[in-house]
Parts: structure tokens; C-alpha cells; sequence
């Protein structure tokens, strides 16, 4: 198993970038293509793939924080990559 990485490595920069990549692979889309303020929805996203979204980014993220988590019920307060991304980030207390 891989060490964690240091969480202090972790910047805004690096979760947009984990945010979008692993929403590119569900969606099938180039990361370019995905703007940080568009809604899940509109990118063609529906709740399956937010689950998938929630289970690849608990996953990618739990290098930088051990068991990392998104609640169920915060789940409908992420309606765009920027949701998400504030979400990472207010969780992971990076600034």
C-alpha cells in the first residue's frame, strides 16, 4: 500500500485538478471541457454519476487524508466542480 501523502502538499489548485480528472473519466469528457462553475447537470451528470464522483474522490483523496469522507447529506450542496472543490477544501482545512 502507498504512503500517504503529505496533506500539506494539498493546495486548491491540486483538488480542482482531482475533481475534474475524476469527473472527466465518469463523464467521458476532456478535463478542459469541464468549467469549474458549470452544474453537475449540466455537464450531463446524473446522481449515479455523483456517487461515482463522491466514491472516486473519497478514494483520490484519501492519499492526502487518511479515511477521507463526504457525508451522504452533504451530498445535495454539491451541485458544481467549484462545490466540490470548496467542500475538499473546507474539509481537508486547506486554504
Amino acid at each position: 500500500m502507498a504512503d500517504a501523502v503529505n496533506p500539506s502538499t494539498l493546495d486548491r489548485a491540486t483538488i480542482l485538478a482531482i475533481v475534474r480528472d475524476q469527473l472527466a473519466e465518469i463523464l467521458e469528457k476532456s478535463p478542459d471541457e469541464i468549467a469549474d462553475d458549470v452544474p453537475f447537470t449540466d455537464l450531463g451528470a446524473d446522481s449515479l454519476a455523483l456517487i461515482e464522483l463522491v466514491e472516486a474522490l473519497e478514494e483520490a483523496l484519501s492519499k492526502y487524508s487518511a479515511g477521507f469522507h463526504i457525508d451522504d447529506e452533504d451530498l445535495e450542496g454539491l451541485l458544481s466542480v467549484r462545490d466540490a472543490v470548496n467542500y475538499v477544501a473546507d474539509k481537508l482545512q486547506v486554504t
